[in-house]
């Protein structure tokens, strides 16, 4: 109910406000970024259903963090396909839990930050946090609405819902909800999660000031059972029929659960002091300011204490629960020049608050039970065009307070052809390790420490080179240079979880090709990358072959009203130790004793478009039976068997 009177109170305030705010079209043009599956909208996408005949499907806009721009798109590409998940993103990168809502281990990194304070912990609940860049914000014409359904494992269903409503050119209003729940093969790993949005954006006629704003609240529950019991991997990889119902198996726990709640309330507004006769005025210079205000905490409940973590203070009732209060403001000047370019200057205050009720005594030492401070940084972007080459460059600074961070970026381009690009960045950059790094607390004895004034800020820099062409392929390389990483690894004389840092620079570069090869109706579309730890791979361990093969037909049937898309998805990572999960501090671990990977994993599609409906309909891991049961997400959590999932993403335009 408060939450709900919240929402409430924030939008007849901003409502309010709408009288005074505008937005640049100017720079909003400037900015426009029409995606790769954009380019045939206007062709592929039907407006019959769209009751107003003059809203053209490009002018269905969504608006990002960073104001770029992109259109709703109703087609069926195979990219749509990659992005038909949970996460609803391409995730190449990642290997799913067997659980839908369960986390990811990820099969590749990429330390490249604009960030100079520490994170929240939990980070293995985070995949599916939505964070500030994650909230897009739109434009529309006309009502608009988009519907996703997912089938889920055993009992339960994924359901995406989202609307988006203009009531008038310059006020726009969206309210979206994801919700999840699925109750998994095996025993105990129920997960319910939900994901509510709202967003506004509203502008003047005078186009000289504007505003956005979002709320949103997250809460990602999963029940946690820490894996199968060693002695139960045996009847899991011989594939006995006995064991193909996986809920016969037990294991090593089923009595504790882990929670990630969030609520944010992020608000940017700008006003442009020189008059804007027409969209190329020569000066353009505008002030503005951003504040963002964020709750959060993650909690870990196991009704007994269990030895698999250890002793604890008391045999019952295990209840860890650490909170964050974050507070950043942002003011900023912007200042655009057509021949000098576009320069921004900023200054930063950030107040944070992490923690925990109670100072715990062990062993005769005291563990704090706070972090808490404020930080002011400065800050400035450049960026300026000339014809097809392109620079940009920003940095920042914490000039006082508890955490020292600095980054700094620089990016060119340069548009060889319409077909063709080329983007050089260097990212280097400096923050503390996350939180659960410095301080942590838990009934657990062993999950208690105190390392604010032992670890040193972490150190990155790195180079990447990229090459788009739609021609040739798109082609992407970085090479990562990482002093005092930071990574949670097993004692060996305890066997328990720690933090630790490393002593020496760990070299790491990925190497990653994407190309598409068409012959008529077919094709097949290749994705691999190469990565190695040059030095350090006991400390940071992936694979060194990630790929993605999927070969596929696709054509319109029945006068085309029905597009069609079928085929085989061949994934498949090299082996190696691959990082094990710890479900007390929701975090992965390092760990050189197992190895895992060298499993193919095969999926079978059907996908159809009729109008603005999307249908999928996929046999996952349908090679299961066939090419052993040795698959892993982690250690002593199995990969998924074989299942036929069905899906639906249906759009509405009144």
């Amino acid at each position: 109910m408060k939450n709900l009177l919240c929402i409430v109170l924030f939008f007849f305030s901003l409502k309010g406000l709408a009288q005074e705010i505008s937005v640049d079209k100017a720079a909003l043009k400037r900015n426009q970024v029409v995606n790769d599956t954009m380019r045939s909208s206007n062709k592929s996408t039907s407006n019959k259903n769209i009751k107003n005949q003059d809203a053209t499907i490009d002018l269905y806009k969504i608006i990002s963090f960073e104001n770029d721009t992109t259109i709703v798109d109703t087609t069926l590409t195979i990219k749509k396909e990659y992005k038909f998940n949970y996460l609803r993103k391409d995730n190449f990168e990642l290997l799913n839990f067997s659980n839908l809502g369960q986390t990811y281990n990820t099969l590749s990194s990429n330390f490249y930050s604009e960030r100079t304070m520490p994170l929240f912990g939990a980070r293995a609940r985070h995949f599916n946090y939505m964070e500030i860049e994650d909230i897009n914000y739109y434009h529309v014409p006309t009502p608009f609405t988009e519907l996703l359904y997912k089938s889920a494992f055993e009992q339960g269903q994924l359901l995406d819902a989202f609307f988006t409503v203009n009531t008038s050119e310059q006020l726009n209003f969206s309210i979206a909800y994801k919700g999840l729940r699925s109750l998994g093969k095996y025993q105990h790993i129920l997960t319910s999660t939900g994901n509510f949005r709202f967003t506004t954006n509203y502008t003047t006629k005078n186009s000289r000031y504007k505003v956005r704003a979002h709320i949103v609240m997250q809460d990602l529950m999963n029940q946690e059972n820490g894996g199968l019991q060693d002695e139960d991997l045996v009847n899991f990889e011989t594939g006995d029929e006995e064991f193909l119902d996986r809920s016969v198996f037990d294991p090593n726990f089923e009595n504790a659960e882990s929670i990630l709640e969030g609520k944010r309330f992020h608000l940017e507004h700008q006003y442009q002091i020189t008059k804007a006769q027409d969209s190329l005025a020569n000066n353009t210079l505008i002030i503005g300011n951003n504040i963002s205000f964020e709750d959060k905490y993650y909690q870990f409940t196991q009704t007994t204490q269990n030895d698999y973590f250890g002793d604890a203070f008391l045999s019952s009732s295990i209840n860890d629960k650490v909170t964050l209060e974050d507070f950043y403001n942002r003011f900023y000047a912007s200042y655009h020049n057509k021949d000098i370019g576009h320069l921004r200057l900023n200054l930063d205050y950030n107040n944070f608050n992490y923690g925990y009720d109670t100072v715990v005594f062990l062993d005769d030492n005291s563990i704090t039970n706070r972090i808490k401070g404020d930080v002011l940084s400065i800050g400035g972007a450049y960026n300026k065009s000339f014809n097809k080459f392109s620079i940009e460059g920003e940095l920042g600074v914490n000039v006082s307070g508890d955490f020292e961070g600095n980054f700094f970026k620089a990016k060119a381009s340069y548009k060889i052809n319409d077909n063709t690009k080329a983007l050089a960045t260097f990212n280097s950059s400096s923050r503390a390790p996350n939180y659960n790094f410095q301080l942590y607390q838990s009934d657990y004895l062993n999950y208690n420490w105190d390392n604010t004034s032992l670890f040193k800020n972490i150190n990155t820099q790195q180079i990447a080179f990229q090459l788009q062409s739609k021609k040739i392929a798109n082609l992407s390389f970085d090479y990562t240079i990482i002093d005092n990483y930071t990574y949670f690894q097993k004692e060996t004389d305890t066997t328990f979880v720690k933090p630790y840092q490393a002593n020496s620079s760990i070299n790491y570069f990925r190497l990653k090709l994407n190309k598409e090869i068409k012959y008529g109706k077919f094709a097949l579309d290749n994705t691999i990358m190469y990565q190695e730890v040059l030095n350090g791979e006991n400390i940071l361990n992936v694979p060194k072959i990630i790929t993605r093969n999927t070969l596929y037909y696709s054509n319109h049937f029945f006068k085309k009203a029905l597009y069609l898309q079928t085929g085989v998805i061949f994934n498949y990572f090299s082996e190696y130790n691959m990082n094990a999960y710890d479900p007390v501090l929701a975090e992965f671990y390092v760990q050189n004793n197992t190895k895992i990977g060298n499993f193919p994993r095969l999926d079978f599609f059907i996908n159809a478009k009729v109008r603005q409906t999307r249908i999928y309909l996929k046999a996952e891991h349908f090679n299961s039976a066939l090419t052993g049961y040795n698959y892993y997400s982690a250690p002593n959590y199995p990969y998924r068997d074989f299942t036929v999932r069905f899906g639906i993403v249906w759009n509405f335009f009144l």
